[in-house]
């Protein structure tokens, strides 16, 4: 039997219990690759993710917004496998609060929108890149959004977040390479948190040159092909049927 693709290589997938975390996984696990399922909460979905994935895999609960817990999902990582040369940071966190609702925004909450989606990304893939350097084929995809290209998203906090995922991720492509850094920007994608965003998806459909929503296997292909393409770093992949065209 031949050799798939990714044979020998080893993917963190953050925040891989369900949608666009999960996709990936599943996709990398088909082409061979040894992939680590993390989530911060959901430990048992978690775990059953990993144990139906085709090729070897593990669950590693760990809240990336803790940077200690971040450290020991990569070092679980290296124990079990030996090498790291795919992270993937899916992982954030987000809630729905209108634009101009500033003391809906509250403090907490644009606090743990950064911890999560910002700070914690940020501490997993600095301690990663060590490790990372070692691979001859590495590779950081960062999972951001189209609200980091244009003034939308759940909340004011979100797009700021995903902004700055999106810089970080030219930033550090210029700095580290050979490592290639790359970002997948989905516009809304149909997941478990958006199934009862009737009018989003409806409006989304009714703009997007593509009339419907992403789905989390659009967003899974995209990684893969910036994952395939031994030339590309430093690109913001915006996967949205282009909606962003007409916003």
């Amino acid at each position: 039997m031949s050799e798939l693709e990714f044979s020998g290589r080893v993917a963190i997938v953050t925040g891989s219990s369900a949608g666009i975390g999960e996709e990936t996984a599943r996709r990398l696990s088909a082409l061979g690759a040894m992939v680590v399922v993390n989530s911060a909460s959901s430990v048992e979905i978690g775990e059953k993710v990993s144990a139906s994935l085709p090729g070897k895999s593990m669950y590693v609960q760990a809240d990336i917004a803790d940077r200690v817990q971040g450290h020991a999902l990569v070092d679980a990582t290296i124990e079990q496998y030996g090498r790291l040369d795919f992270l993937i940071n899916n992982a954030g966190w987000t809630t729905s609060i209108d634009h101009s609702d500033l003391d809906g925004l509250t403090d907490e909450i644009f606090q743990k929108t950064f911890d999560v989606n910002v700070f914690g990304t940020w501490w997993l893939t600095k301690y990663a890149i060590a490790h990372l350097r070692k691979s001859d084929n590495a590779n950081i995809v960062n999972i951001t959004s189209i609200a980091g290209v244009r003034p939308v998203g759940s909340s004011i906090a979100y797009s700021m977040t995903k902004a700055a995922l999106n810089q970080m991720t030219l930033l550090l492509a210029k700095s580290y390479g050979p490592i290639r850094v790359n970002a997948v920007a989905p516009g809304l994608v149909t997941t478990r948190w958006t199934a009862d965003w009737d009018a989003m998806h409806a409006a989304v459909a009714a703009t997007a040159p593509v009339p419907r929503s992403a789905t989390p296997e659009d967003c899974a292909e995209a990684v893969l092909a910036l994952l395939r393409n031994k030339y590309t770093s430093g690109e913001i992949f915006v996967v949205d049927g282009g909606l962003t065209q007409r916003m």
